[in-house]
């Protein structure tokens, strides 16, 4: 029995063993030759790094970057294009001073050497992302509301990067993404999405009437924009009654206008004018063209 149990624990320990260096085999190599990727804030430096195991004095070393068309980046010992102002080599890496969003993609580094088999390439490619703060996000916010409607406000940025996220404030004061969680609100019919940048009230109400402003946020900074004031006002059904009874007046006033000219007969003497107008006309061309045509004759 003591040789059996010895056995089944050298036997767990061969499995754990096997395991330990299986795992330091897929996780351990794998890292040395993954994907690299630099990441760099905006306006701040980015260091992308060549991993050549190998460094032959004799060696030719080109940078490009990768895209729709493949462009130079370090070419016949001399950095090209806007790089040539910002950018330094520091032995088989660059280091990219002032980085613009447009630098971000893909790089590829190429160490050729000759050997005695004929030319030796080796190459690396590396990532850089360019993580760049919100600009002043753009506010839809309507001036006025009326009490018991559904109202959306917008709010949207389009250069951060990552995409930001969206707080909205009223009065100065943040809105919680829960209403009910928020004591300093009256209204609890409103939602927020911090992904699009909506704040919706499903029935808006006069308490909601403020100065809104919103504010986009990721990691690298944040921007808001400038106050504005909502109004919100009841409906008044007395005001839409007198209003519609106003124009109902109006109408019947000019209906009752048109028939009594009708009955005095303003638009039949109108027409009778004309008629007679161009009857006079007429006579008087006809009697022009008879002495024209008498005084032709003679």
């Amino acid at each position: 029995m003591a040789r059996r149990s010895r056995q089944r624990l050298l036997l767990l320990l061969l499995r754990y063993l096997v395991v330990a260096l299986g795992y330091h085999k897929a996780y351990g190599l794998s890292a040395s030759k993954g994907r690299q990727v630099v990441t760099a804030i905006e306006y701040q430096e980015a260091i992308l790094a060549c991993r050549n195991p190998k460094k032959p004095i004799s060696s030719r070393l080109e940078w490009k970057k990768l895209g729709r068309g493949i462009s130079f980046v370090y070419y016949q010992q001399a950095f090209q294009g806007d790089f040539k102002d910002r950018a330094e080599r520091i032995d088989f890496s660059i280091r990219i001073k002032n980085v613009t969003r447009n630098d971000a993609g893909k790089y590829r580094c190429e160490v050729s050497a000759p050997s005695e088999q004929g030319q030796n390439l080796a190459e690396d490619t590396i990532t850089l992302e360019v993580l760049v703060a919100p600009a002043v996000p753009s506010c839809e916010i309507p001036s006025f509301a009326l009490s018991g409607t559904v109202v959306e406000l917008r709010c949207q940025d389009k250069e951060g990067n990552p995409a930001p996220e969206y707080i909205w404030f009223k009065d100065g004061n943040r809105l919680l993404e829960n209403p009910k969680l928020d004591s300093g609100s009256a209204n609890s019919s409103y939602t927020v999405n911090t992904k699009s940048g909506t704040l919706k009230f499903n029935t808006v109400s006069k308490l909601d009437s403020g100065e809104y402003s919103c504010e986009a946020r990721n990691s690298v900074g944040y921007r808001r924009c400038p106050q504005k004031l909502m109004q919100v006002d009841d409906l008044s059904i007395s005001g839409i009654i007198a209003a519609v009874v106003a124009v109902v007046l109006v109408i019947c006033a000019c209906g009752l206008g048109v028939c009594y000219a009708q009955r005095k007969g303003y638009f039949s003497k109108e027409t009778s004018y004309q008629k007679g107008s161009a009857a006079s006309n007429v006579t008087t061309v006809s009697e022009n063209d008879f002495k024209h045509t008498k005084s032709f004759i003679i």
